[in-house]
């Protein structure tokens, strides 16, 4: 029996971690206990010297003064402040108006806002209860299906875990030790690709279940002029005069900077081109010249302001200007100022999000540190070598070990969130995908766009959870469920896509340059001496640099 116990120590240790959490203890404790009491059982057997153990106050320190995971509070309250700030429901009623007029209108604009709200507050609940309460009571007003219209709202406000800000992305990065900027720049192209897919979903509907999905009637458009135009003429002529604004803007920074990169150019003209619109619609307000439509206006006003904060914040990070962290600080301080623009600021909102923000903080360091605790004895018996040979000896090489963890962690997010699985998971399966050759940061969004789907799984995924808190009675939870299940799909066809055409996720090619210093010294009747390379950077210190590793395939 001790021999068995010798030879299996870590399949056991996992096989007693899934009872653990089966079992519906709580989960940083869960990880814990699992690693303290299989700890004792190794030293025990001989497996693990006592030691061992006096390395875990030195982990739990590196945890709590890991600067980048700074930035999960300060992303977490900005989304809350902006949410309880009512840019959420000015955005709604606003591109509502502005896509009334076609079928599936308040659809699209529920994804749209979906996307521009995951790009500021990176949380899901904020969303999803948000959209809930402002847009479905309007899309069933209308006539809207309930399975189409739960499903919309779930799936857009999901969206906030690929697109950046996104926490699960700032988690990936510190558990692979990569860039948590170069992980948002990755992960930017798959987040607008899913939305487009959504949109799509919803396009396909319009023609083939035209009554699931109607207009908005002319009664319920009050943007329009006092001669009944909807004013979109305007609003067009003010997108195409700001475009060229932009695009003459760039075209004069290229001349005089040539050296600089695409994306950071980009950056810079659509600042400007947004710029110019806000600045022209606010002088066209103030002069009353009359240029502009009440539904220009009212676009303008109501969605430069949280663009200009996306732009602040993973601008900033983008150009290399700012880190994760410092971009979350300033995200938050922009996050009260739009408060302080809307007159909504008050003690009230300032204590329920710092409240949240301390209750998902802590939530995420007490995972952490459990996970630290079950990583640190699991490694000790050898169970990252058992999970590697387990992983590497599957046939169909990178495509295999893809499509096996990709199946892996589709089932678990049946039972488990995002932050469990970053947290139990990716520090097992990451170092076998290096040894591999896959890229680490493409292989960070591609599970990021898998483990969105724990949030819209039947029968436990929080998103539909999050509705059903805030649905009307006449929505049942099957109706959540159904609703649900197209989009889940469509996560699903995305993480075919990307692992199918890897450049879908734009990392960088070019291997990390290493820079090694050789010493030699000539000692008398002896070979040269050559001193050792340095050793390579823990996790801790790759997690705010900018790592390019090659890329997939």
């Amino acid at each position: 029996m001790e021999a068995f116990l010798i030879a299996n120590l870590a399949p056991i240790m996992f096989a007693a971690l899934v009872l653990f959490l089966l079992s519906g203890f709580p989960v940083a404790f869960a990880l814990a206990a699992n690693g303290l009491f299989f700890g004792l059982v190794g030293i025990e057997l001989g497996l693990l010297r006592p030691e061992l153990l006096q390395a875990l106050p030195n982990r739990i320190y590196g945890i709590m003064s890991n600067d980048t995971l700074l930035a999960i509070p300060f992303f977490t309250f900005m989304g809350l402040v902006l949410e309880r700030s009512g840019m959420a429901e000015d955005l709604l009623d606003t591109i509502g108006q502005l896509f009334g007029p076609l079928r599936g209108g308040v659809a699209y604009a529920v994804i749209f806002v979906g996307a521009l709200l995951a790009a500021t507050t990176g949380v899901v609940a904020a969303s999803v209860i948000s959209m809930g309460l402002i847009s479905l009571p309007i899309m069933l007003k209308y006539g809207y299906d309930k399975k189409v219209a739960s499903g919309v709202i779930a799936a857009s406000g999901t969206l906030a875990q690929i697109i950046p800000p996104s926490l699960v992305l700032i988690v990936m990065a510190d558990q692979l030790g990569r860039s948590v900027g170069d992980m948002y720049q990755a992960a930017f192209l798959p987040g607008l690709l899913l939305t487009l897919m959504y949109a799509g979903y919803i396009l396909l509907l319009s023609f083939i279940k035209p009554k699931w999905v109607p207009a908005l009637p002319p009664e319920a458009r009050n943007l329009r002029q006092a001669n009944g135009d909807s004013g979109a003429i305007s609003l067009l002529l003010l997108l195409i005069v700001s475009t060229a604004a932009a695009l003459a803007f760039a075209r004069y920074f290229k001349s005089s900077h040539p050296d600089v990169a695409a994306d950071a150019l980009g950056i810079y003209a659509a600042s400007v081109g947004i710029g110019f619109a806000f600045c022209f619609a606010f002088i066209n307000r103030q002069l009353k010249i009359g240029l502009l439509s009440k539904m220009a206006e009212q676009v303008t006003f109501v969605l430069i302001p949280p663009l200009a904060l996306i732009f602040l914040v993973l601008g900033t990070i983008f150009l290399g200007i700012a880190t994760p962290t410092e971009g979350g600080g300033m995200g938050a301080f922009g996050a009260i100022i739009l408060a302080l623009m809307n007159r909504r600021l008050n003690w009230k909102l300032t204590k329920q999000a710092l409240d949240s923000t301390s209750r998902l903080s802590s939530f995420v360091m007490f995972i952490l540190i459990g996970s630290t605790v079950f990583s640190l004895v699991f490694r000790g018996i050898n169970g990252d070598l058992w999970v590697e040979h387990l992983l590497t000896g599957l046939p169909g090489g990178q495509i295999g070990f893809l499509i096996v963890v990709n199946i892996l962690f589709f089932v678990l997010a049946f039972f488990l969130d995002f932050f469990e699985l970053a947290f139990i998971l990716v520090p097992l399966v990451g170092p076998v995908a290096e040894k591999l050759g896959i890229n680490l940061i493409w292989f960070g969004v591609l599970l990021g766009v898998n483990m969105q789907t724990s949030f819209m799984h039947p029968p436990f995924g929080f998103a539909l959870f999050y509705l059903r808190s805030v649905a009307p009675k006449t929505v049942k939870t099957s109706d959540i469920y159904w609703g649900a299940i197209p989009f889940v799909v469509a996560q699903i066809i995305m993480v075919g896509l990307i692992i199918a055409f890897p450049n879908l996720v734009s990392v960088d090619s070019k291997e990390a340059q290493k820079e090694e210093l050789q010493l030699n010294l000539t000692v008398p009747d002896s070979e040269p001496l050559m001193l050792d390379p340095p050793s390579e950077p823990s996790k801790e210190d790759q997690s705010e640099t900018q790592a390019t590793p090659a890329h997939i395939l």
